[in-house]
């Protein structure tokens, strides 16, 4: 199953907003795992890699595909399990997330999945809400349960300088504060919790967190069935794009075609903003677009957005 791995090149061209995702199911430690087909470069089959001095437990080394080098990340050693005995089944699956390009070894890889949003289960609290979780999502198929695994997470906790840097607004200088409300729709608790540290270190101090594009969208017709409005009870929405229930694109979707919500801006701010990805916020009317974990760029945007 070498080769490159986009949603063009295994014949199904994912729509925007329909809320499906592509899953690659592969198994690690006998566990099954999945991964966001967009967030996957290409596969190829297990090398040994060069074994780098010093470096992080969870790398194995570093391998040079097509003189590119690239950082291995033993996926099995950083989620605890058992590594292989038999490495002739063995993988990498190259990701390329955050801007970064990392191999992920893993055991086994079985297939792509098109799924719906929807049918992912957000892990409850007694698997998610232990700040070390690695699980986004749940999701049942062909009575296998698949762990969805936040790959961004592992890659910070080896390197935290690809995570979100209170740096980055401290060096803006003294900011005043904005009376503007801002919605914020991420999966990830973490995340969301540095994503909200930092809007309020920025002078966003009327923050509105929602842990996924459903609870999002409830939050946000309840707020205007009620008598809100939009500039005055809520000004943006900033959203990644994976999330469990609703992805960041369908929640676009329904609040871009919304009479309702009409001037209401919304950004969104995800690792998975490559040119593909781009493409389809513009067709959605996303009004901004930024990478994680460019925490800077972002307030610069909203600085413009919300003047």
């Amino acid at each position: 199953m070498a080769g490159d791995v986009t949603t063009r090149d295994s014949g199904i061209l994912l729509e925007s907003g329909t809320n499906e995702l592509e899953l690659l199911e592969f198994v690690v430690g006998g566990q099954h795992y999945g991964i966001n087909v967009a967030k996957i470069r290409e596969l190829c089959p297990y090398q040994v890699p060069t074994p780098v001095p010093n470096a992080h437990p969870h790398i194995e080394g570093i391998f040079m595909p097509r003189d590119m080098l690239i950082t291995v990340i033993d996926l099995g050693r950083a989620l605890g399990l058992p590594g292989s005995e038999d490495t002739s089944q063995d993988m990498y699956v190259i990701t390329n997330f955050n801007r970064l390009h990392t191999a992920f070894h893993v055991q086994k890889v079985l297939g792509i999945h098109r799924v719906s949003w929807e049918d992912v289960a957000k892990p409850d609290s007694t698997i998610g809400g232990t700040g070390k979780s690695v699980a986004t999502g749940i999701v049942k198929l062909d009575g296998k349960i698949i762990i969805v695994l936040d790959f961004e997470k592992i890659v910070s906790e080896i390197n935290p300088e690809t995570g979100l840097k209170l740096s980055e607004i401290d060096a803006m200088g003294e900011r005043s504060r904005s009376d503007c409300t801002i919605l914020l729709a991420e999966d990830s608790p973490l995340l969301l919790e540095m994503l909200k540290k930092c809007l309020t270190r920025a002078g966003y101090t009327h923050l509105i967190p929602t842990s996924n594009g459903q609870e999002a969208w409830s939050t946000l017709d309840r707020m205007i069935s009620e008598g809100g409005k939009v500039g005055t009870d809520i000004s943006c929405v900033i959203t990644d794009i994976e999330m469990p229930q609703m992805d960041g694109h369908r929640l676009t979707k329904l609040i871009k075609t919304d009479s309702r919500f009409e001037g209401l801006p919304v950004v969104i701010f995800s690792s998975l903003v490559n040119d593909e990805m781009k493409r389809k916020g513009e067709a959605l009317g996303v009004d901004a677009q930024l990478s994680k974990p460019e925490i800077g760029k972002l307030v610069r945007q909203l600085d413009l957005l919300l003047k």
